[in-house]
């Protein structure tokens, strides 16, 4: 177990329960749901986040006067670079041809999940400085390469910039909701093309097909039995092999059914494809999809389109649909910044690591300013 020294006051905790639900929510908030207790617990006793997998524990927990705990930063050491959405495998090379280990390194994130959010959970806002310092003085004693923090809310990332780690700027694609009174609403703000675009793709997926929304309860084990089916599909594609266990999604439906939002795409009353998405107090956050039968445009149309419809029927200020695809910008998706900080002991590795994240930076701001100008929305009149 690494241990963080003596100067800072703060407690490394194997396991997310370790710390009781109450005390870790109390902390978390409501607000975002993968910052809740339960959603961690479901990572880790599922064996997705753990020791094996390349994502050992070290959550930093700093206590307040009453015992409980002021503020927690979810960590995790890690052994590799995957699942993080983040990518510094280029940074891993560098110092690794320089003769350094790259790895471990601290990460504090929530697992397999490039959504925004807090990455230090404040019952009092006073242990934020803490537990930025703690996780650097981890890093430090224990000789790691570096520490992280990723996805930051632009709250949080001020109080890391002012620590004085580096920042870094990438880009997702985010729907926002402009008060929009429905979906139709919505089409209305595009450009003629892109609605009809649009219109055609949806007309083609849903032909023959239900789609069912459920959440809650309303989810059984058959359902993720064969969400399991869709999922692992995806993985396969994309990583190799899926990330998440079998039984985080039993766990999850069980500890917070309430903020899953399953979709599911039905022929003849038989799951075809399905997309899960969990839900916040501001957000809706896409997460994972997959399919046994290749509809035309019905990744579009699990994943985009019936999100937005749901976001606007229940009030959400935007939809997260999770990392890359600039595919999303003609869906009425726009170029959003997204910001991790990073903390680099080694006074050459960082300065070379500041001057790549200057250029990145300058690149990555251009782009979202030009697709942002060449999206789908329709220009207003001179």
């Amino acid at each position: 177990m690494p241990e963080s020294g003596g100067a800072v006051p703060v407690r490394v905790v194997g396991k997310a329960s370790e710390i009781s639900l109450a005390d870790w929510n109390a902390c978390a908030g409501p607000v975002n749901p993968f910052a809740q207790g339960e959603f961690f617990r479901a990572l880790e006793e599922s064996g997705s986040a753990c020791s094996r997998t390349g994502w050992q524990p070290v959550h930093l927990v700093t206590d307040g006067v009453d015992g409980r705990p002021a503020g927690i930063m979810p960590a995790y050491l890690k052994t590799h670079s995957q699942g993080e959405y983040v990518f510094d495998h280029a940074w891993a090379d560098a110092w690794e041809r320089a003769g350094g280990s790259y790895y471990p390194k601290l990460q504090a994130a929530f697992p397999f999940t490039p959504a925004t959010g807090p990455r230090l959970l404040l019952r009092d806002e006073a242990a934020g400085l803490a537990l930025i310092r703690a996780a650097e003085q981890v890093t430090e004693s224990n000789n790691f390469s570096s520490a992280h923090a990723t996805f930051l809310t632009p709250e949080q990332q001020i109080m890391f910039r002012d620590a004085g780690w580096l920042i870094r700027t990438g880009e997702q694609f985010h729907w926002q909701n402009e008060n929009y009174r429905d979906f139709q609403d919505f089409l209305g703000a595009l450009s003629s093309s892109r609605r009809k675009m649009i219109r055609k793709e949806r007309e083609r997926a849903l032909a023959g097909l239900e789609i069912v929304h459920l959440t809650g309860n309303a989810i059984t084990e058959g359902h993720w039995d064969a969400f399991w089916t869709f999922y692992q599909d995806t993985g396969a594609r994309k990583w190799g092999q899926p990330y998440l266990k079998r039984s985080f999604f039993s766990l999850i439906g069980e500890a917070m059914g309430s903020r899953v939002l399953l979709m599911l795409a039905l022929r003849g009353g038989k799951p075809v494809a399905g997309a899960l998405n969990f839900i916040g107090d501001e957000c809706l956050y896409g997460r994972y999809w997959g399919c046994t039968e290749e509809v035309p445009f019905l990744h579009f149309e699990l994943c985009y389109y019936q999100a937005i419809e749901w976001a606007i029927a229940n009030g959400r200020a935007r939809v997260e649909a999770g990392a890359q695809g600039q595919h999303k910008l003609a869906r009425g998706y726009r170029p959003t910044p997204v910001i991790s900080a990073h903390y680099i002991p080694n006074p050459g590795f960082r300065q070379a690591v500041a001057d790549y994240l200057a250029r990145e930076t300058q690149a990555v701001i251009e782009e979202i300013e030009y697709l942002d100008q060449h999206g789908p929305f329709r220009q207003p009149q001179a």
